[in-house]
């Protein structure tokens, strides 16, 4: 990334999107090349990762010239989370995402580098696979770190997931409670990041859908007034590139 010449193309701003430079002392090369600020469009183990509608207020232009848009998976969990936190409060939480395939998959059977089934075709087999996703909302939500933890289901379907948060309240809620709460979340601080829908909706439905996080009023369960299961679609492709595009525009407007 040192080598290319950011600053004689004018780009101030530039999107870390191989997910091979993930680290703040990697993604710093672009800087070398007269970048200013780079988002690395992943997860990272050490810059600053921020969820729109949730943490970027935290951000800092003094102090942070690299700094990371989390997971598709982070950023659908993130901001349901938050408001049911807000709300009722969570004590403890289960996730599962029925994720499409991506890049990093085989089409057909061949060796993995991690878990053996990794390797496995990811248009015949429903994979079980592991996730970060859950465990760094703990990174963007400070009062929920270690609350949470997760897993994931890689599925034959080429985009659009779905994020299952199993979780006990700390304050007793009806399933009604719960949907009020994320519906005026919807209508009013996170409109165009968190949706709401009430629709007998499924996957492709969700096709280029812009909101990090769509939660389906009909979907969900509640066992009792403190143990619901909640369910939110995205778009892990579009939604998540919206996303980019307006912390982007977020940390210029810090400039």
């Amino acid at each position: 990334p040192s080598d290319i010449p950011w600053a004689d193309a004018g780009a101030l701003y530039v999107v870390e999107s191989t997910g091979v430079f993930l680290t703040i002392d990697k993604a710093s090369a672009h800087l070398q090349g007269g970048a200013r600020r780079v988002v690395i469009s992943a997860p990272s183990p050490d810059a600053p990762m921020f969820v729109m509608g949730v943490n970027e207020d935290t951000y800092d232009p003094a102090t942070m010239s690299v700094v990371s848009n989390a997971s598709c998976t982070t950023n659908c969990l993130a901001p349901l989370a938050k408001v049911i936190h807000d709300n009722f409060g969570i004590v403890e939480g289960l996730m599962t995402t029925v994720h499409a395939y991506t890049a990093t998959q085989k089409t057909v059977d061949g060796p993995s580098g991690k878990a053996w089934r990794d390797g496995r075709g990811a248009h015949q087999n429903v994979i079980p696979a592991a996730t970060g996703a859950a465990k760094a909302v703990g990174k963007v939500i400070p009062e929920l770190n270690g609350r949470l933890t997760g897993m994931a289901f890689r599925v034959p379907v080429a985009d659009v997931s779905v994020v299952d948060l199993t979780c006990r309240l700390a304050s007793p809620a009806s399933y009604g409670d719960i949907k009020d709460a994320v519906r005026r979340a919807a209508a009013g601080p996170m409109a165009g990041i968190l949706g709401y829908t009430e629709d007998q909706v499924v996957s492709s439905d969700f096709v280029g859908d812009s909101h990090s996080s769509i939660f389906d009023a009909a979907a969900g369960i509640a066992l009792s007034d403190n143990f619901v299961k909640l369910v939110a679609w995205y778009d892990n492709e579009f939604g998540y590139s919206s996303r980019v595009a307006d912390l982007l525009s977020h940390m210029f407007s810090r400039e």
